[in-house]
């Protein structure tokens, strides 16, 4: 390629595989992420790698699965409930393309470190503006068990305004400012919406009553604050077009696990919900453009995960590759390919505490269309053919007994490689 394209990735947090409305998602009107899949390509069948945050978002920034890299649940404030440490050897995505000397930046929520260490800046990110963080116990305030966490660089920060609002405003005049740079960028926009607390601006809340008389207040203030993100977005989409620089971007959006079904979320037709191994826990929306590269409203079927955004960046951007990764180049599947991944194996896990989990981990592993999981790990396992059960209705572990055997071995291989990375701070 001749000129190497800006990236944006935008990564939302919770935002549930029905909850688009060019997934039909019920009374939500998103127009400008289905902008973006009307102007690229979008997935079908496209994966988180946990049912939870820290571990996705640590795959998405190194291609490896989570606990390759140290973070096998969400990584937290206090150590008694925190479960990862991003390692320190992990290569970032923006280091990666630092090589190619792009410009990065982290607007939003980072969820890999309150550390020096693991500092965005010490992670790969030229700036960093945003939330080091969990999650914020209030979109205004924006602390956290009453720590404030907004930073810019490393100074701390207090910024008056709605998070999303924020998030979209310093993305606008990042982009601005890159009209005066000769480099490209990779701009990693990583918006807490819509996470918990369900907090959208009032205005938004009576726009989706208005229109929708009879839809539950709950659900209501959902769709507020999924489409109130879909304006910031939008926003960002038309900065670039002015600034003249969208012709030469790949803009990717997808979400970090599934929909929170609790506080008004839906995962379409899936099984389960965040924080679940089924379908409706992984499976996330994604979609990707870039103008006069990737052919429009072409939808695929194609199994990808967050980590195949790590190669797929690198070859845009002809960064050579030089280290152990899972994640898999999808490029040509953007560009209207096909590929085979059909003896992929694909792994997801998270480590958590609680009754629920007591510090143990939830899995799934897949291979083609078999998957073998087990949602507490107290439970058996489970095992579904997604080519004829893609809701997971019929659990097959007690009938197909040579196919749990060779699903369980892959299980337990994928337990065995990860074994020797430690996620806890200080661990030898």
């Amino acid at each position: 390629m001749a000129q190497s394209p800006n990236i944006l990735l935008i990564l939302a947090d919770d935002h549930g595989y029905g909850d688009l409305s060019v997934h039909n998602g019920p009374s939500i009107q998103t127009p400008n992420l289905d902008r973006i899949a009307a102007g690229g390509t979008r997935f079908t069948r496209f994966y988180a790698n946990s049912s939870v945050c820290s571990p996705s978002r640590a795959s998405l920034m190194t291609g490896r699965f989570p606990d390759k890299v140290g973070v096998p649940g969400v990584i937290r404030t206090h150590a008694e409930n925190n479960w990862g440490y991003f390692h320190q050897d992990a290569v970032t995505l923006p280091s990666m393309l630092k090589r190619k000397d792009y410009h990065t930046a982290l607007i939003g929520k980072w969820h890999l470190g309150l550390e020096t260490e693991n500092h965005p800046c010490r992670r790969g990110f030229d700036h960093f503006h945003g939330f080091l963080g969990d999650m914020m116990d209030d979109y205004y305030t924006h602390l956290r068990d009453n720590n404030n966490y907004m930073r810019r660089g490393f100074d701390t920060i207090t910024p008056r305004g709605h998070a999303t609002e924020l998030f979209t405003e310093w993305s606008a005049e990042f982009l601005q400012a890159q009209t005066q740079s000769s480099s490209p960028f990779f701009l990693y926009l990583a918006y807490n919406a819509p996470h918990t607390p369900i907090q959208p601006p009032d205005e938004w809340v009576a726009r989706v009553r208005e229109r929708e008389p009879d839809i539950s207040p709950q659900r209501a203030k959902y769709i507020a604050l999924v489409e109130h993100m879909d304006a910031g977005i939008g926003r960002v989409l038309d900065t670039l077009e002015e600034t003249g620089q969208l012709s030469n971007t790949l803009v990717i959006y997808t979400s970090d696990n599934g929909g929170d079904m609790k506080v008004g979320a839906h995962n379409g037709p899936l099984r389960g919900q965040k924080g679940d191994m089924y379908e409706g826990g992984i499976r996330v929306p994604a979609c990707a453009m870039w103008p006069g590269h990737i052919p429009e409203g072409y939808v695929t079927d194609q199994v990808a995960m967050l980590i195949d955004l790590f190669p797929t960046a690198c070859e845009v951007a002809d960064v050579p590759l030089t280290h152990e990764l899972e994640g898999r180049s999808i490029w040509p599947t953007l560009q209207g390919e096909q590929q085979d991944f059909s003896e992929r194996v694909l792994y997801w896990l998270r480590r958590e505490g609680s009754q629920r989990f007591l510090g143990q981990c939830q899995h799934a592993v897949r291979l083609g269309d078999i998957k073998l999981l087990h949602n507490s790990p107290f439970e058996p396992l489970e095992l579904y053919n997604l080519s004829t059960d893609a809701l997971e209705t019929t659990n097959n572990a007690q009938t197909e007994a040579e196919l749990f055997r060779e699903m369980s071995g892959l299980f337990q291989a994928e337990t065995q490689k990860s074994g020797n990375v430690p996620w806890q701070r200080g661990a030898p």
